[in-house]
């Protein structure tokens, strides 16, 4: 290649990895967002291209997720979509007030984000990549040396345990799907750490930013987000039950669901109800979602989340607030489930539709509980992550996930010792 071809190249990828910044800069900014100048000059730095081989330079810096690894149809390892790892890398600077000489542990290997984590803790800081398969710390070792970050440590282990005894970090950043916190993450934090981590709850999963409060974990944010399920001894399997072609409940805690119960349920007739609200776009409906998971589970209904293919939503068969994960409900043989938004120009209402003999009156109950949240100003949830053997009068208020290792409280009032730290 001439040195003119090279230019070019070497041009052309510039336009190219700037370009998606600024799509990632926008992106952030519709979500009432602020990408943080240091999380984007090491986005506009580092050669994603290097961490994506085998796609085209157009595909690497597209700002979605380019899959690297697959075993049969499931999909082992992956770079994550840029946005994404930009929010989270926000959250952890933000929370830790900058990653500058920090010490950072990331579960889960690409090496596209620990080379961006490089970047963010610098020559003072360190970075340790950890990834259960072979494979993928192979291929990461691989890209991050012929990115020529060739300080960062790749380990091939199991990250539900400790990766290296006695060693500390300020961060631990997950990037594999994880349904509980096992007791190797608490003790590898330092007593200020900040351990970010897309954890599923409730069936839907959020990107929170967890910070120690005495032997507890509090969120301090969450993104919504979702990722590649954890391997290893921290598995855990995602059970579908499915309710018409191409619709499927989600059971995700341990729900019993008989599947000849809700067979047939969708061809009820249906009810519907809605708010009667005009809210603005950038309402974060992902925290309405969790605000109906812990409404609801207080209820005697069974919370599920309710996903659909594109085939049921185009032909009427069901309308999701959104297909990949929407908040339902099942109580006496009726079935509900937040509905598709209702536009009104630049405004939408919410509502909720449902199927059987009460679905007149389940589609309005869950509309209540949406009013609630509206009325008491759209609030953010609180996650509390505490060990598995906590007494109940030592839990905050709000519904309890009982895990392998953890007891997990999604709070919508923080408790009074909190309201001056949050």
């Amino acid at each position: 290649m001439s040195s003119v071809d090279t230019a070019s190249r070497v041009e052309r990828i510039e336009e190219l990895r700037n370009t998606l910044v600024d799509k990632i800069i926008a992106d952030h900014a519709a979500k009432g967002l602020a990408m943080r100048p240091d999380v984007e000059r090491a986005m506009r730095k580092i050669p994603r291209e290097v961490f994506t081989p085998g796609v085209s330079m157009q595909e690497a810096y597209e700002n979605t997720v380019v899959i690297t690894i697959r075993r049969g149809e499931e999909t082992i390892s992956s770079v994550s979509a840029p946005y994404l790892i930009a929010e989270m890398l926000g959250q952890a600077a933000d929370t830790l007030g900058g990653l500058e000489g920090r010490d950072a542990l990331e579960i889960g290997s690409g090496g596209y984000n620990a080379s961006l984590l490089a970047e963010l803790v610098g020559p003072t800081g360190s970075v340790t990549t950890v990834d259960i398969v072979p494979e993928v710390t192979d291929r990461a070792a691989a890209c991050l040396e012929a990115a020529g970050y060739n300080d960062v440590a790749v380990v091939c282990a199991d990250a539900e345990h400790v990766i290296e005894p006695g060693r500390l970090y300020d961060l631990i950043i997950v990037t594999a799907g994880a349904w509980d916190i096992p007791p190797a993450w608490h003790e590898q934090l330092t007593d200020d750490g900040v351990l970010i981590v897309p954890l599923r709850t409730f069936g839907m999963t959020r990107s929170w930013a967890l910070r120690r409060s005495g032997n507890q974990l509090v969120s301090r944010s969450h993104r919504q987000c979702g990722f590649v399920s954890m391997q290893g001894d921290g598995s855990y399997e995602m059970r579908y039950v499915d309710i018409a072609d191409g619709v499927h409940l989600r059971l995700d805690e341990g729900q019993q669901i008989d599947p000849s119960v809700v067979a047939g349920l969708l061809t009820q007739p249906r009810g519907e109800a809605w708010a009667g609200v005009s809210l603005p776009p950038r309402t974060v409906l992902s925290d309405l979602d969790l605000w109906l998971a812990n409404r609801l589970t207080r209820e005697a209904a069974e919370f599920v989340v309710l996903s659909a293919q594109r085939e049921a939503v185009e032909s009427g068969i069901v309308a999701p607030s959104w297909r990949f994960g929407t908040p339902a409900a099942l109580d006496e043989g009726t079935f509900s489930y937040r509905s598709a938004l209702r536009w009104t120009g630049r405004m939408f209402d919410l509502g909720a539709y449902a199927h059987g003999p009460a679905a007149a009156a389940a589609a309005a109950r869950m509309v209540e509980h949406m009013r609630a949240w509206v009325d008491a100003g759209s609030p953010a949830p609180v996650l509390h992550i505490l060990p598995a053997r906590t007494p109940d009068g030592d839990l905050p208020e709000g519904p309890v996930l009982d895990k392998r290792h953890s007891r997990i409280v999604l709070a919508f009032t923080p408790t009074p010792q909190e309201k001056g730290t949050l």
